[in-house]
């Protein structure tokens, strides 16, 4: 057989050059930025509902938790006045305008400077105009004054509030929040302001660092633990650093498999701190019957008993005082078919309330 040349593309053809698709190293990504297809779910749409099929939530997107229960009990209709105090990916707030358009308007609030301007743009993108949505960079502690300068200082029809941390938050190892994957000890919501879990580590005392353990998390280990990570603290920059000094502490104490479950109490505990979520959410709960019209309703997504034992408590406070004229006689969790389906669910409990 002789030899066929294959015809070589002139300088000036004009067809494109072709180029491969980048692609990551194995079969599965370990730096995050590599994981460019669930990153860019526009260019590769295929992958989000494979991810979501394997119950697991899609890198930097969020899955929105218990969002029929919340729309039955906020019960939103056209017209109305809706918070989000937790805007997140928008998950729960696209469904929310999907029930108060047209004639409705959402005020939405987030502390993350990083991920607030991406929802926003994506529910610009899915017909949200500015009657209709109302964007505001403020922690949920801030609710009122975000209310009044909307010229809303009767109240709002309805208020959602869902805590934590968001999946993309936790996904990212830029955050911090996480030690899944190597990252620095940061954990702020946000970026611009306060102390980073680093930096607060290397200030704290012994007492406080047992405390903030024990209140916040409900560490069995937290002296241990404690006095463990404040002999070397100033070392911690890292969050696998953290993460290993924590198993080294708990090893021997803990049984072998609780041993990562002591760690993510850790970096919940800072978390928490470092953002001052509790008082943060008793700021809200002590604002919040002011910030809703009478007849309005509320719900509170909680992720750790401390936060739900403070919403509890202030809702029983305010039935027995007649700021609420119902509240949740039970806490309502995601059903088995939800858990299976988003993990993430699990430790999720919504608390509701109506205005008296």
């Amino acid at each position: 057989m002789g030899y066929v040349a294959r015809p070589m593309t002139a300088p000036d053809d004009p067809r494109p050059e072709h180029r491969r698709r980048p692609r990551y190293r194995g079969t599965h990504p370990r730096r995050f930025e590599e994981k460019y297809k669930e990153l860019s779910p526009e260019q590769y749409p295929e992958i989000v509902p494979h991810v979501l099929g394997k119950g697991r939530t899609p890198a930097g997107q969020h899955v929105p938790i218990l969002v029929d229960e919340v729309l039955h009990h906020l019960a939103p209709a056209r017209g109305e006045r809706a918070v989000d105090a937790t805007l997140g990916w928008g998950g729960h707030a696209r469904r929310l305008l999907e029930c108060i358009v047209p004639g409705g308007t959402l005020l939405a609030l987030d502390a993350d400077p990083i991920e607030l301007p991406r929802t926003e743009e994506r529910l610009r993108k899915a017909g949200f105009g500015e009657d209709a949505l109302v964007v505001r960079r403020s922690n949920f502690a801030g609710l009122r004054a975000a209310l009044a300068a909307q010229g809303w200082s009767d109240g709002a029809d309805l208020v959602l509030a869902d805590l934590g941390v968001s999946s993309m938050q936790i996904d990212n190892p830029a955050r911090g929040f996480t030690f899944g994957a190597d990252g620095p000890l940061d954990m702020r919501m946000n970026p611009n302001r306060g102390l980073s879990a680093a930096d607060w580590l290397a200030r704290t005392s012994l007492a406080s660092l047992e405390g903030v353990l024990r209140d916040n998390a409900d560490e069995p280990h937290a002296a241990a633990i404690a006095e463990a990570l404040h002999g070397a603290r100033a070392e911690f920059r890292t969050t696998a650093a953290l993460a290993e000094r924590v198993r080294a502490a708990v090893t021997g104490l803990a049984k072998e498999d609780d041993v990562d479950s002591s760690v993510r109490r850790v970096f919940q505990a800072l978390r928490i701190e470092v953002n001052d979520e509790f008082g943060a959410l008793d700021a809200l709960l002590r604002d919040l019957p002011a910030c809703v019209r009478p007849g309005g309703r509320v719900a509170i997504l909680t992720f750790h008993s401390g936060e739900d034992r403070r919403v509890k408590k202030a809702f029983a406070a305010g039935e027995r005082e007649g700021l609420w004229a119902r509240v949740a006689p039970e806490v309502v969790r995601p059903s088995a078919r939800e858990r299976h389906d988003n993990p993430r669910s699990k430790p999720a409990k919504l608390r509701w309330a109506v205005r008296g």
